[in-house]
């Protein structure tokens, strides 16, 4: 089974930067898209970056021109560059991918969190 990993968040201060990653535990045969959430305390998950297949990348309007998300498929890892955090981004920020495995089975993936702290 396809695990995927995350690392990269921390405590940065306002306005700071971070970069979160997010590997998968084993190879598969494609991938139709991958996202980046977050949860804020006492918030439902909220979209934050999606990348497709063929590179187009979406953002919430919050983030954009701040965050970049890229993803490496040589190294199955998928990244968010956050730039200028502000204090209300503190949140678990979770990565998801829909991939195809090499046996041919659809799956929609989470990692299990990241907490990002944006606090002087």
């Amino acid at each position: 089974q396809v695990q995927l990993v995350e690392s990269g968040g921390g405590l940065v201060q306002p306005g700071g930067s971070l970069r979160l990653s997010c590997t998968a535990s084993r190879s598969f045969r494609s991938i139709d898209h991958a996202s980046w959430y977050r949860q804020a305390p006492g918030k439902e998950r909220e979209l934050v970056a999606r990348i497709s297949s063929d590179s187009n990348t979406n953002y919430a309007d919050s983030v954009k021109g701040r965050f970049t998300i890229s993803l490496d498929n040589a190294r199955k890892t998928l990244y968010l560059q956050m730039n200028s955090l502000k204090p209300e981004e503190k949140a678990v920020y979770y990565c998801n991918a829909v991939i195809v495995t090499t046996i041919w089975r659809r799956l929609d993936i989470w990692g299990q969190g990241t907490l990002v702290t944006v606090s002087s």
